[in-house]
Protein backbone atom coordinates (compact mmCIF):
# COMPACT_ATOMS: atom_id res chain seq x y z
CA UNK A 1 0.00 0.00 0.00
CA UNK A 2 2.83 2.47 0.94
CA UNK A 3 4.92 1.98 -1.88
CA UNK A 4 1.42 1.84 -4.14
CA UNK A 5 0.61 5.58 -2.69
CA UNK A 6 4.18 6.60 -2.85
CA UNK A 7 4.00 6.13 -6.48
CA UNK A 8 0.62 7.90 -7.17
CA UNK A 9 2.24 10.67 -5.70
CA UNK A 10 5.48 11.24 -8.06
CA UNK A 11 2.95 10.06 -10.47
CA UNK A 12 0.44 13.16 -10.03
CA UNK A 13 2.75 15.46 -8.89
CA UNK A 14 4.61 15.23 -12.16
CA UNK A 15 1.43 15.51 -14.30
CA UNK A 16 -0.14 18.33 -11.30
CA UNK A 17 2.50 20.71 -11.80
CA UNK A 18 3.13 21.89 -15.04
CA UNK A 19 -0.70 21.07 -15.96
CA UNK A 20 -1.05 24.12 -12.96
CA UNK A 21 1.64 26.38 -14.63
CA UNK A 22 -0.11 26.14 -18.22
CA UNK A 23 -3.68 26.28 -16.75
CA UNK A 24 -2.60 29.53 -14.79
CA UNK A 25 -1.00 31.05 -18.60
CA UNK A 26 -4.73 29.86 -19.79
CA UNK A 27 -6.92 31.66 -17.43
CA UNK A 28 -4.82 34.77 -17.61
CA UNK A 29 -3.47 35.06 -20.83
CA UNK A 30 -5.28 33.15 -23.42
CA UNK A 31 -8.61 33.04 -22.43
CA UNK A 32 -10.71 35.88 -23.79
CA UNK A 33 -12.56 38.13 -21.73
CA UNK A 34 -15.88 38.12 -20.96
CA UNK A 35 -17.64 41.62 -22.22
CA UNK A 36 -20.39 42.28 -19.31
CA UNK A 37 -18.72 40.71 -15.87
CA UNK A 38 -14.72 42.08 -17.50
CA UNK A 39 -11.37 40.42 -16.14
CA UNK A 40 -13.63 39.45 -12.63
CA UNK A 41 -15.03 36.48 -14.69
CA UNK A 42 -11.56 35.00 -14.67
CA UNK A 43 -12.46 33.90 -11.06
CA UNK A 44 -14.73 31.58 -13.19
CA UNK A 45 -12.31 29.49 -13.61
CA UNK A 46 -11.14 28.74 -10.56
CA UNK A 47 -14.31 28.71 -8.25
CA UNK A 48 -16.54 26.43 -10.82
CA UNK A 49 -13.95 23.40 -10.86
CA UNK A 50 -13.49 23.54 -7.14
CA UNK A 51 -17.27 23.43 -6.54
CA UNK A 52 -16.94 20.14 -9.15
CA UNK A 53 -13.92 18.14 -7.65
CA UNK A 54 -15.34 18.90 -3.69
CA UNK A 55 -18.78 17.47 -5.41
CA UNK A 56 -16.73 14.30 -6.14
CA UNK A 57 -14.52 14.21 -2.72
CA UNK A 58 -17.37 14.10 -1.17
CA UNK A 59 -19.32 11.57 -3.68
CA UNK A 60 -16.03 9.01 -2.30
CA UNK A 61 -16.56 10.17 0.90
CA UNK A 62 -20.20 8.79 0.34
CA UNK A 63 -19.48 5.62 -1.22
CA UNK A 64 -16.53 4.29 0.94
CA UNK A 65 -18.69 5.09 4.06
CA UNK A 66 -21.20 3.04 2.61
CA UNK A 67 -18.44 0.18 2.53
CA UNK A 68 -17.03 0.80 5.51
CA UNK A 69 -20.42 0.13 7.25
CA UNK A 70 -20.76 -2.88 5.05
CA UNK A 71 -17.75 -4.54 5.28
CA UNK A 72 -15.86 -2.69 8.23
CA UNK A 73 -12.61 -2.22 6.67
CA UNK A 74 -10.51 0.06 8.77
CA UNK A 75 -9.27 1.47 5.36
CA UNK A 76 -12.45 2.05 3.87
CA UNK A 77 -13.37 4.41 6.71
CA UNK A 78 -9.89 6.56 6.31
CA UNK A 79 -10.71 7.03 2.60
CA UNK A 80 -13.77 8.33 3.09
CA UNK A 81 -12.34 10.78 6.20
CA UNK A 82 -9.54 11.96 3.82
CA UNK A 83 -12.16 12.43 0.93
CA UNK A 84 -14.49 14.66 3.28
CA UNK A 85 -11.39 16.73 4.20
CA UNK A 86 -10.07 17.26 0.84
CA UNK A 87 -13.88 18.70 -0.16
CA UNK A 88 -13.92 20.52 2.33
CA UNK A 89 -10.67 22.42 1.21
CA UNK A 90 -12.39 22.64 -1.90
CA UNK A 91 -15.76 24.01 -0.64
CA UNK A 92 -13.74 26.70 1.24
CA UNK A 93 -11.77 28.11 -2.35
CA UNK A 94 -15.79 27.90 -3.69
CA UNK A 95 -17.20 29.59 -0.72
CA UNK A 96 -13.93 32.40 -0.64
CA UNK A 97 -13.79 32.69 -4.63
CA UNK A 98 -18.06 33.40 -5.06
CA UNK A 99 -17.63 36.84 -2.72
CA UNK A 100 -14.96 37.97 -4.46
CA UNK A 101 -16.38 37.13 -7.85
CA UNK A 102 -19.57 38.41 -6.66
CA UNK A 103 -18.84 41.84 -4.79
CA UNK A 104 -18.38 43.39 -8.42
CA UNK A 105 -20.97 42.06 -10.00
CA UNK A 106 -23.65 41.97 -7.60
CA UNK A 107 -22.46 44.93 -5.66
CA UNK A 108 -22.75 42.46 -2.48
CA UNK A 109 -20.40 40.62 -0.83
CA UNK A 110 -22.97 37.22 0.40
CA UNK A 111 -26.55 36.76 -0.45
CA UNK A 112 -28.71 34.16 0.86
CA UNK A 113 -29.21 33.15 -2.44
CA UNK A 114 -30.14 29.57 -2.29
CA UNK A 115 -26.99 28.24 -3.67
CA UNK A 116 -24.83 30.04 -1.56
CA UNK A 117 -26.80 28.92 1.37
CA UNK A 118 -27.19 25.32 -0.03
CA UNK A 119 -22.98 25.29 -0.27
CA UNK A 120 -22.49 27.16 2.83
CA UNK A 121 -24.73 24.08 4.64
CA UNK A 122 -22.37 20.88 2.99
CA UNK A 123 -19.53 22.63 4.04
CA UNK A 124 -20.89 23.17 8.15
CA UNK A 125 -22.51 19.73 7.40
CA UNK A 126 -18.57 18.30 6.56
CA UNK A 127 -16.92 19.59 8.97
CA UNK A 128 -19.37 18.06 11.58
CA UNK A 129 -18.96 14.94 9.99
CA UNK A 130 -14.83 15.57 10.36
CA UNK A 131 -15.07 16.72 14.22
CA UNK A 132 -17.39 13.63 14.56
CA UNK A 133 -15.19 11.67 13.70
CA UNK A 134 -11.99 13.06 15.11
CA UNK A 135 -13.55 13.62 18.68
CA UNK A 136 -15.56 10.75 19.42
CA UNK A 137 -13.69 8.48 22.47
CA UNK A 138 -14.30 4.91 20.75
CA UNK A 139 -12.78 5.19 17.18
CA UNK A 140 -15.05 2.52 15.97
CA UNK A 141 -18.16 3.70 17.04
CA UNK A 142 -16.89 7.51 15.79
CA UNK A 143 -16.20 5.81 12.48
CA UNK A 144 -19.91 4.08 12.30
CA UNK A 145 -21.66 7.23 13.44
CA UNK A 146 -19.64 9.64 11.03
CA UNK A 147 -20.31 7.41 8.12
CA UNK A 148 -23.52 7.58 8.69
CA UNK A 149 -23.64 10.74 8.72
CA UNK A 150 -21.68 11.28 6.07
CA UNK A 151 -23.99 8.98 3.72
CA UNK A 152 -27.08 11.37 5.00
CA UNK A 153 -25.30 14.47 4.63
CA UNK A 154 -24.38 13.75 0.81
CA UNK A 155 -28.10 14.44 0.09
CA UNK A 156 -27.23 18.05 0.16
CA UNK A 157 -24.64 17.66 -2.38
CA UNK A 158 -27.19 17.23 -5.46
CA UNK A 159 -29.86 19.97 -3.80
CA UNK A 160 -26.71 22.18 -4.09
CA UNK A 161 -26.12 21.16 -7.90
CA UNK A 162 -29.93 21.75 -8.99
CA UNK A 163 -30.41 24.42 -6.59
CA UNK A 164 -30.01 26.84 -10.01
CA UNK A 165 -32.32 25.14 -11.51
CA UNK A 166 -35.60 25.04 -8.68
CA UNK A 167 -35.03 28.03 -7.51
CA UNK A 168 -35.32 31.55 -8.77
CA UNK A 169 -31.89 33.00 -7.89
CA UNK A 170 -29.17 35.52 -8.53
CA UNK A 171 -26.70 32.73 -8.94
CA UNK A 172 -25.96 32.38 -12.84
CA UNK A 173 -27.11 29.65 -15.08
CA UNK A 174 -25.48 26.97 -15.46
CA UNK A 175 -23.22 27.36 -19.00
CA UNK A 176 -22.56 23.17 -19.39
CA UNK A 177 -25.28 21.49 -19.88
CA UNK A 178 -27.88 24.24 -18.99
CA UNK A 179 -30.64 24.11 -21.91
CA UNK A 180 -31.14 26.42 -24.94
CA UNK A 181 -29.47 29.36 -24.44
CA UNK A 182 -26.61 28.24 -22.50
CA UNK A 183 -22.78 27.65 -23.36
CA UNK A 184 -19.50 29.07 -24.04
CA UNK A 185 -17.04 30.23 -25.89
CA UNK A 186 -14.97 27.81 -27.58
CA UNK A 187 -11.64 29.33 -26.09
CA UNK A 188 -13.67 29.52 -22.95
CA UNK A 189 -14.54 25.92 -22.84
CA UNK A 190 -11.64 24.78 -23.54
CA UNK A 191 -9.86 26.84 -20.55
CA UNK A 192 -13.04 25.74 -18.29
CA UNK A 193 -12.61 22.02 -18.82
CA UNK A 194 -8.66 22.06 -18.93
CA UNK A 195 -8.51 23.81 -15.33
CA UNK A 196 -11.39 21.26 -14.15
CA UNK A 197 -8.95 18.15 -15.15
CA UNK A 198 -5.79 20.70 -13.57
CA UNK A 199 -8.30 20.75 -10.43
CA UNK A 200 -9.37 17.19 -10.66
CA UNK A 201 -5.34 15.69 -10.59
CA UNK A 202 -4.12 18.11 -7.76
CA UNK A 203 -7.38 16.79 -5.46
CA UNK A 204 -5.71 13.37 -6.44
CA UNK A 205 -2.42 14.36 -5.13
CA UNK A 206 -4.08 16.17 -2.34
CA UNK A 207 -6.07 12.88 -1.35
CA UNK A 208 -3.08 10.49 -1.59
CA UNK A 209 -0.92 12.99 0.48
CA UNK A 210 -3.46 12.97 3.32
CA UNK A 211 -4.39 9.06 2.70
CA UNK A 212 -0.43 8.41 3.84
CA UNK A 213 -0.45 10.90 6.57
CA UNK A 214 -3.30 9.17 8.26
CA UNK A 215 -2.00 5.73 7.63
CA UNK A 216 1.07 7.03 9.30
CA UNK A 217 -0.93 8.22 12.48
CA UNK A 218 -2.93 5.33 12.56
CA UNK A 219 0.24 3.00 12.97
CA UNK A 220 1.71 5.85 15.19
CA UNK A 221 -1.78 4.81 17.37
CA UNK A 222 -0.98 1.04 16.86
CA UNK A 223 2.37 1.22 18.24
CA UNK A 224 1.21 3.73 21.45
CA UNK A 225 -1.54 1.02 22.55
CA UNK A 226 1.53 -1.81 22.31
CA UNK A 227 3.34 0.24 24.16
CA UNK A 228 0.95 0.99 26.94
CA UNK A 229 0.26 -2.60 27.25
Amino acid sequence: MDKTLSRWSLVLGAITIPMMVWNLYNIFIFVPTEQSMGIVQRIFYFHVPSAWVAFLAYALCFVFSILYLWKRESWHDRIAYCSAEVGVLFTTVVLLTGPIWARPVWNTWWSWDPRLTTTLILWFIYVAYMMLRNYATDEQRGARFAAVFSIVGFLDVPIVYFSIRWWRTIHPKPVILGGAGSGLHPDMRYTLMFSAVTFLCLMGFLLIQRLRLEKARAELNHLKRELAY
